[in-house]
């Protein structure tokens, strides 16, 4: 193992999904939080052992969509009858029913930017380089492996005792994750 300072963590790479689900299932049991998998599928119940926090994209996105279109209202109103009143033809200079349009445009192209940044704040991307993208076993993770990564950070971290808890589980390989 590593000497001083923090340790990175440990990763456990499994050949079938419930040796996997089974291990996660007792890393959670024994206090661990900060655990991450990598897996070629999708696998029902990692989430809900994960305790996993769901993400509040369509809030974004609905907030995104109320600031638009109030954002362009307000514009427009702003440029048609503070900023530069004409009257033309006898219209009212705040005639709303003309401000519509535009303003659910706006909101539509403030929803479609606000959920893209969502989307990419949710999947922690863009990010180029991770640590565990240098782990061994991980350029299976994609094919047909399953991976734990039990975060060094976490309270209560021992190389050795997660070590235990994890051989129980018959991995293929437990290593090191390289700092």
């Amino acid at each position: 193992m590593s000497g001083s300072g923090p340790h990175p963590g440990l990763v456990a790479e499994f050949e079938h999904r419930d040796a996997m689900i089974g291990a996660l299932r007792r890393l959670r049991e024994a206090g661990f939080g900060k655990l991450e998998v990598y897996s070629p599928v999708a696998v029902e119940g990692v989430d809900e052992i994960l305790e996993r926090r769901r993400f509040r994209t369509p809030l974004v996105i609905f907030a995104a969509g109320i600031v638009g279109a109030a954002g362009s209202f307000l514009g427009q109103y702003y440029g048609s009858v503070i900023d530069y009143p004409l009257n033309v033809g006898g219209r009212p200079l705040n005639s709303w029913p003309a401000f519509t349009t535009t303003a659910v445009e706006v909101a539509i192209l403030a929803m479609v930017l606000a959920g893209i940044v969502a989307l990419l704040r949710a999947c922690r991307l863009p990010r180029l380089y991770d640590r565990i993208f240098d782990a061994p076993g991980m350029e299976r993770a994609t094919q047909d492996r399953f991976l734990i990564l039990v975060d060094g950070g976490d309270d209560g971290f021992d190389p050795g005792r997660v070590y235990d808890l994890l051989e129980r589980f018959q991995p293929l390989r437990i290593a090191e994750v390289p700092a």
